[in-house]
């Protein structure tokens, strides 16, 4: 079965082997809603066929977050109106006139549009590509939008970041249920992975101003209001240790010399994603 979150909200976990993220589903008394359509027919279906043993609404609509593949690729299975940000809609039209066979996607990777993580994952979840048929979504918005499903509200809202920038929310108010899809992570397709602490800051004010209990992410386990401000608290402060700082060896001494300690693992990533950020702005 998935995951109960709260009366009425599911998720599907993610799979990190295949980069699948996590789906949401949301019922109400009307009608429920799917959040994302997986990254293969086969996620779509797999989770289709979950919410088909559940006694629930007939799934009326898809949320699509964002333009990414591992979130679009199970739309046609999926089979209902989606409903996305407008640049969402754009950016999977754009899609729609791609190849996706290997050589297309290698060439695609030698040229900069693609990124070899997506290129391996797309290969590893699907390694027959033939029949395969992208779908933009049907109904979109500029700002925010909200569904009525009947007892329970899904507001959908765009706020961009440097993941994507087309990203949007789904907060549900009832139960103060948050998905936040791939929205908090780093811009993966502009040479190294990378932060800009003004866009982090700017992302985290338009999360912020909801009142929530507990936080679905695309690629990671769901996150109590503690445990992903506590993270997101530590992040802000190592952009604000790195500043204006464009070199690696720089930040990681003003870091040490800040906390009088070494950074660990995690802290060094972080770090070298704020430093990556304003070589880029440096260019």
């Amino acid at each position: 079965m998935l995951k109960q979150l709260a009366l009425n909200v599911y998720y599907m976990p993610h799979y990190s082997e295949t980069d699948r993220p996590a789906l949401g589903l949301v019922c109400g008394e009307n009608f429920s809603v799917a959040i994302d359509a997986g990254n293969s027919p086969a996620h779509a279906q797999d989770f289709l066929g979950l919410a088909e043993k559940m006694d629930i609404s007939p799934i009326q609509y898809v949320l699509v977050t964002h333009w990414h593949w591992d979130h679009i690729f199970g739309m046609k299975i999926m089979d209902r109106t989606a409903i996305s940000h407008h640049d969402t809609k754009k950016k999977v039209a754009y899609l729609k006139t791609l190849k996706w066979d290997d050589a297309s996607i290698d060439a695609r990777v030698e040229s900069g549009e693609e990124i070899e993580f997506c290129r391996d994952m797309i290969k590893r979840e699907l390694p027959v590509r033939d029949n395969l048929k992208l779908c933009a979504p049907e109904i979109t918005f500029q700002n925010q939008i909200q569904l009525d499903l009947g007892g329970i509200t899904c507001v959908m809202e765009h706020v961009g970041g440097e993941h994507a920038p087309d990203s949007s929310i789904i907060y549900i108010p009832e139960v103060k249920i948050m998905f936040l899809a791939d929205c908090l992570y780093q811009d993966f397709y502009s040479g190294e992975w990378s932060y800009d602490l003004k866009e982090v800051q700017t992302l985290l004010a338009k999360i912020k101003k909801y009142d929530v209990e507990h936080y679905v992410l695309g690629h990671q386990s769901p996150k109590t209001y503690a445990e992903l401000w506590g993270f997101l608290d530590e992040l802000v402060a190592i952009g604000e240790v790195v500043g204006r700082e464009a070199s690696l060896d720089q930040a990681v001494e003003a870091f040490t010399l800040a906390r009088e300690k070494e950074p660990t693992e995690e802290q060094l990533e972080f770090i070298q994603n704020f430093v990556a950020g304003n070589q880029k702005k440096s260019m």
